[in-house]
């Protein structure tokens, strides 16, 4: 099998060159591109399984680099993961909703991007069975007879929550903004809104119990289900 290929855009070569060791030791194929323009001229050329973006580029900055892979054919199913600085929260959040599947601040733990980068390639291609069983923890739903059980029992949640805890438990460790789960919420039988998110969640982890938890808030950007 071919060593996946990922994409750097980067213009720091301090940060190229860690991200390069780290993940050629791991026995990816590494591209590095130093601004916007090379790096969507290389994502086109390449076509790499992966793309890690820093957000603070000179020229065309990460966000509009982001949008622009987000809108061609060709590169629009690349996975995306964003480098950002600490505080960029509105950056984060924008580049979320434009596609984008994580991010990692600087500075980072080589161990986490590693991380990061193989749970995002082991993902399921987006054709599962919406009615397959999950289970995440001691947390299991059934879509199906639409059932949750958490540590053997069973409990009631709303649509709204029942919708909620399965998007989540189909990409764990996702972090999802609050607009965003309104799009994959929206719909004659789930009148949520952004405000309205934030009460859905509270009373999902109030039902999941001790397992409430594992319902992580970004802050300033979402949620996620587990570090």
């Amino acid at each position: 099998m071919a060593a996946l290929k990922i994409l750097v855009i980067e213009d720091e070569e301090a940060i190229q060159e860690l991200i390069r060791y780290n993940l050629s030791k791991e026995g990816y194929t590494v591209v590095v591109a130093n601004n916007g323009e090379e790096g969507i001229r290389l994502a086109k050329q390449e076509a790499p399984g992966l793309i890690l973006l820093d957000l603070m580029l000179p020229g065309i900055d990460g966000l509009e680099v982001c949008k622009s892979l987000k809108q061609e054919i060709q590169t629009a199913h690349i996975p995306v993961v964003m480098l950002t600085a600490k505080g960029e929260e509105s950056d984060i959040v924008i580049g979320l909703e434009m596609g984008a599947d994580d991010y990692v601040t600087k500075p980072f733990s080589p161990r986490v991007l590693l991380a990061r980068i193989k749970r995002i390639i082991r993902r399921p291609a987006g054709n599962a069975d919406p009615q397959e069983t999950v289970q995440y923890g001691e947390i299991v739903l059934m879509p199906g007879p639409h059932r949750v059980l958490v540590q053997g029992k069973s409990i009631e949640l709303t649509a709204s929550e029942f919708n909620l805890l399965h998007i989540f438990m189909n990409r764990p460790g996702w972090v999802f903004t609050r607009s965003r789960i309104v799009d994959l919420l929206r719909g004659d039988n789930y009148p949520v809104t952004e405000r309205s998110v934030d009460v859905v969640i509270v009373g999902l982890r109030r039902k999941l119990g001790n397992c409430g938890d594992c319902i992580k808030t970004v802050r300033g950007v979402g949620y996620r289900l587990g570090e």
